[in-house]
């Protein structure tokens, strides 16, 4: 691939190399970071990674001595590193905007040369190389391809298979998902050939629940859990009041809207976190059906087929009414 030939020529280039991603860090963007990180030092080079946020707590695992910078609480630091770089990743997103501002608008403001790779729909046109694959279960797999299609698969050592592994488990559903595919089994097989600890990365990763958030997860879905039966559509939501009553830390309901679409006869689920700014929205689908048309056209927000996000800041009792109004639409009895 040429992009993977042009993306390697430009890190050799390069002198001062910045790693960005989505806000709301989850195990993709992490993993992704991570390991374009740890190739890039095989290489002899060193990148710097600026996230908008800091990533949730059951990831802390995965930096092992690395560092990750965010634009919360490194405010001064990320600007600087952003507006000094001579090239600049985006990964795992397709527009700056879901950076959030500041870091969007460094990310436009910067001269550097820009690389996107990602796979969502729809990317802004505002890189210098795109390498964008919809089709594809996740950005982590899209840096394995360009290690191997940059002709570097020999250096691919644990210390970046590692994060590539996090990447493709957790965008997956744990390999659940329609959009894994031979390609994404056979990455699999060769990682754990090189001696990737895939049980150590589950364990790590899912097995870390604290009492207060088994508590919250369980009282969402006992008590905020409607089910629209006649359209097969599943609605969980939370308030503020009810997360910091289960004292919530980051990443406590990651993955809950998953719970809900796999109820029996759902086909649709839609999660509503009420926050200081708004409303978060996780939309999840069978495989039959789009959830990212109505998270685009109604919620600012977008993502794949069958798992999208959006935002809306009214009340979470108006966002839950305005999805119910718009269900006869787009998903029909």
């Amino acid at each position: 691939m040429k992009e993977a030939t042009d993306i390697l020529a430009a890190v050799k280039r390069a002198t001062k190399v910045v790693i960005t991603s989505h806000r709301s860090p989850d195990g993709d963007s992490v993993g992704s970071s991570l390991a374009l990180l740890r190739f890039l030092r095989t290489l002899g080079k060193e990148a710097i990674i600026c996230h908008p946020d800091p990533a949730p707590n059951y990831l802390e695992w995965i930096k092992k001595d690395d560092s990750i910078l965010n634009a919360e609480v490194n405010t001064e630091l990320v600007q600087t590193s952003m507006a000094n770089a001579d090239l600049l990743f985006a990964l795992d997103y397709n527009h700056p905007d879901r950076m959030g501002a500041p870091m969007a608008n460094w990310f436009r403001e910067s001269s550097a040369l820009k690389v996107m790779i990602d796979h969502h729909l729809h990317p802004e046109d505002c890189v210098d190389i795109l390498i964008s694959r919809p089709d594809v279960c996740s950005t982590a797999q899209l840096i394995y391809e360009f290690i191997e299609d940059a002709g570097c698969l020999d250096q691919l050592n644990v210390a970046t298979g590692i994060p590539i592994y996090l990447g493709l488990v957790t965008d997956t559903g744990s390999f659940r998902y329609s959009s894994v595919t031979p390609k994404t089994h056979r990455i699999l097989a060769h990682l754990l050939e090189i001696g990737v600890p895939h049980a150590d990365i589950h364990e790590a990763t899912f097995n870390n629940n604290r009492v207060d958030k088994i508590r919250l997860r369980s009282y969402i879905l006992a008590e905020r859990l409607e089910v629209l039966a006649d359209f097969h559509v599943a609605i969980l939501s939370v308030t503020i009041e009810e997360m910091h009553r289960f004292h919530y830390v980051k990443g406590d309901t990651e993955g809950l809207v998953n719970e809900a679409l796999s109820l029996e006869g759902v086909n649709v689920a839609a999660f509503f976190v009420e926050n200081e700014t708004g409303v978060k929205i996780s939309f999840r689908s069978v495989s039959a059906v789009t959830v990212n048309t109505i998270a685009t056209e109604h919620f600012g927000g977008g993502g794949h087929t069958n798992a999208a996000g959006g935002f809306s800041e009214e009340s979470l009792t108006e966002t839950i009414q305005r999805f119910k109004d718009l269900i006869p639409t787009y998903f029909h009895a």
